[in-house]
């Protein structure tokens, strides 16, 4: 797997994330999610008056929403490659430190104001990467490709053989949420095991990368949006909530209590899911 796996990974990530030259790190309040700790970036709005909610956070649904026919409101970020952070060589993220103590150090060397977007940004990020996982979780913020690679094998086994899922927009549109329906019936990816990575706002490329020892699941789903979109989506869906802090914000949006209900997402494009390869040939689809 390791050398081919990585050049082949690697050359998935450059059609989602291409370099750019400069410091980029822009704030993108779409990565609000929180998805196991407190909210991040989140308008306290009550989840009964959609109109006035912040659209990022709607991308959260239930099991039993995963139907063919169904139609949901969903929010499916666009980002322009040429304008997204690079990611760096191992060696050059592991040169510049990446912690909230060396906050007032690195607005200095990325020479960003303090208060800017891009400080602010920078600083939900070190926050988030560093408070202490859930009960059963693992995480751990990647700075690097090889950073992220390490972790997933030690997840997964260091012998394993695993593939990454991510979500793919067939159509192109500037329309960021819609109504999406489901238009055939999901298909499930055996994950007995599984690493999810979320893209975070920094000056270079960072992975929020975590896994949980509770079961969950990962589905492939078409959708097709009411201008005609088609998006074939990655879902998660997480059975057990119960850890889960009372304010995050998919109870907000759900209107469901921690350990009531299941809670699924789908994942944006330049997001990750990493899970074992299958050991016998099945129907799976092998995005790789």
């Amino acid at each position: 797997m390791g050398a081919e796996f990585a050049f082949k990974f690697f050359l998935l990530y450059l059609l989602l994330v291409m370099c750019v030259d400069g410091k980029g790190g822009a704030r993108d309040d779409s990565q609000s999610e929180g998805m196991h700790g407190e909210p991040v970036h989140v308008h306290d709005h009550p989840s009964s008056h959609m109109d006035h909610m912040d659209h990022s956070l709607l991308v959260f649904f239930t099991l039993n929403d995963l139907k063919v026919g169904r139609t949901m409101p969903v929010y499916f970020p666009k980002k322009d490659p040429s304008k997204s952070p690079r990611l760096l060589p191992r060696e050059d993220a592991d040169s510049i430190p990446f912690s909230y103590e060396k906050f007032p150090y690195l607005l200095q060397f990325f020479s960003f104001p303090n208060g800017s977007p891009q400080a602010i940004a920078m600083e939900d990020t070190l926050r988030e990467c560093e408070i202490k996982p859930i009960k059963g979780e693992v995480k751990f913020c990647a700075t690097s490709l090889e950073s992220m690679l390490d972790f997933v094998q030690g997840i997964l086994g260091s012998e394993s053989r695993f593939k990454v899922v991510s979500t793919t927009y067939l159509t192109e549109s500037s329309i960021l949420l819609q109504n999406y329906t489901i238009l055939g019936v999901p298909k499930e990816v055996p994950a007995p095991k599984m690493v999810a990575c979320h893209t975070m706002p920094y000056p270079y490329a960072v992975f929020y990368c975590h896994s949980q020892e509770t079961k969950n699941k990962v589905f492939m789903v078409s959708l097709i949006g009411e201008n005609g979109d088609r998006v074939e989506a990655l879902a998660v869906c997480h059975l057990d909530t119960s850890q889960w802090s009372r304010n995050h914000v998919s109870f907000k949006v759900l209107g469901i209590e921690p350990g009531s209900s299941d809670v699924c997402h789908f994942f944006p494009e330049d997001n990750l899911v990493y899970v074992p390869m299958p050991t016998m040939s099945n129907n799976l689809i092998n995005v790789m």
